[in-house]
Order: C-alpha cells, then sequence, then structure tokens
C-alpha cells in the first residue's frame, strides 16, 4: 500500500506540474514533460521521505524477504573485531568518524 500511495502522490505531481508548464506556461509537451518529471523529482525528494522510505520497505521486503543486512561478510566481521577490541579494553576510546589531526587547529 505504501508503494503504491507514494507512486500515486508522485504521479499527481508530475501531472499538476505538467499541466502547468503545457497550459499556463504554453511549452511544448517534451519539455513540459522533462520539467514535470524534474519538478516533481525534487518535491518528492524533499517533501516525501515518509511515504519514499515506506515504499522502499514495501519494495525490498518484496524481492529480498529474507535479507537481514546490507554490509558484506567482511564488513560485519570487522565490526564484530573492532566491537570485541573496545570490550575488552573499556579504557580506549575510538572516534572513527573523525579524521585523524582533525581536532588540531590548522597551522600556516
Amino acid at each position: 500500500m505504501a508503494f503504491f500511495k507514494y507512486s500515486l502522490i508522485r504521479g499527481a505531481l508530475f501531472l499538476a506540474f505538467f499541466l502547468i508548464a503545457y497550459m499556463a506556461l504554453h511549452v511544448q509537451p517534451f519539455t513540459a514533460a522533462v520539467v514535470a518529471a524534474l519538478c516533481a523529482f525534487v518535491v518528492s525528494f524533499l517533501f516525501l521521505r515518509k511515504q519514499r522510505d515506506g515504499a522502499t520497505a514495501v519494495v525490498a521486503d518484496r524481492f529480498a524477504p529474507n535479507a537481514t543486512t546490507t554490509q558484506s561478510a567482511g564488513a560485519i566481521d570487522d565490526a564484530d573485531a573492532e566491537d570485541a577490541l573496545i570490550d575488552e579494553n573499556p579504557d580506549i576510546w575510538i572516534d572513527a568518524d573523525r579524521k585523524p589531526g582533525a581536532d588540531q587547529a590548522p597551522t600556516n
């Protein structure tokens, strides 16, 4: 149902932008379709995240119902090894999101 709902909203957005471009702005049909597709994409990308995520979940469940993760086996093994290292050494602090030397002020 979420996929249908999201597709219906996207179709309505496309139709509205197409009619505006074609009827009100008197643009050629092909150009109006391209402009409508781009505008519908931008609006749905910016404002329909919840519906898009729901539609994505429906598609993922339909095509890969037994999938448990999107990570490779090597990435999972690596994460498990890092977790084990941190559990064994609670005094070690790791910030994998920070680049080395990012806490230092730049010197010129």
